[in-house]
């Protein structure tokens, strides 16, 4: 069967969306052709406006309004100036912020060290971050990588740069997650979990 090219263009577009297979594609394809006309134009000006509506923080590298240099939270007084929370990717500040507990600033890598993807230092914001320490305002740096292989060679290169410059650094726990057995959890989670086990005096 043949498809018209403008149904195959955005299967395929959406095809290159992580976590959309081919049959998934295909579903919001069809859905967007059989739906009303102003969802299909909603998304369409929602996409034309992501990139022309947004910007880069000149400060902690997060996502933010176009026009602005820096994003609401490097902009606000309210936030600890002397703590810096390192993080991978925009969506981690989400989660971070979602909690309420850290009031803190960022600082946005753009991902994490993966010599197989071929992404080194160079291809991160950890010169600009250690540019960043040498003010020395920073008291404390939070590394909150990820719990994988690439993000433990991150935070181990990051401490690596940043321990000369004098700041304390300290890394998210891991370990057992709240309602979790212990028959469930994976090795590597437990050796975490005794590995950073606290007093409970």
């Amino acid at each position: 069967m043949l498809i018209p090219a403008p149904i195959q263009r955005l299967i395929e577009a959406f095809s290159r969306l992580p976590g959309v297979g081919p049959k998934t594609a295909s579903r919001l394809t069809f859905y967007m052709l059989r739906g009303e006309n102003d969802l299909a134009q909603e998304l369409s000006a929602a996409l034309a406006e992501l990139r022309a509506g947004t910007a880069v923080c000149t400060q902690c590298f997060n996502i933010t309004a176009a026009g602005q240099e820096r994003c609401p939270i490097c902009a606000s007084s309210e936030r600890e100036a002397g703590v810096i929370c390192v993080v991978e990717e925009p969506l981690d500040v989400i989660a971070l912020e979602r909690t309420g507990g850290y009031r803190g600033l960022y600082h946005v890598l753009g991902g994490a060290l993966s010599p197989i993807e071929g992404i080194g230092p160079e291809d991160l914001r950890i010169a600009e971050l250690v540019e960043r320490m040498r003010g020395g305002a920073t008291e404390e740096l939070i590394i909150a990588t990820n719990p994988s292989v690439e993000g433990d060679a991150t935070a181990m290169y990051l401490q690596q740069q940043i321990a000369p410059l004098g700041a304390r650094i300290t890394r998210l726990a891991r370990g057992l997650p709240m309602g979790g057995d212990l028959e469930y959890a994976d090795q590597n989670t437990l050796l975490r979990a005794l590995a950073g086990r606290q007093s409970m005096e």
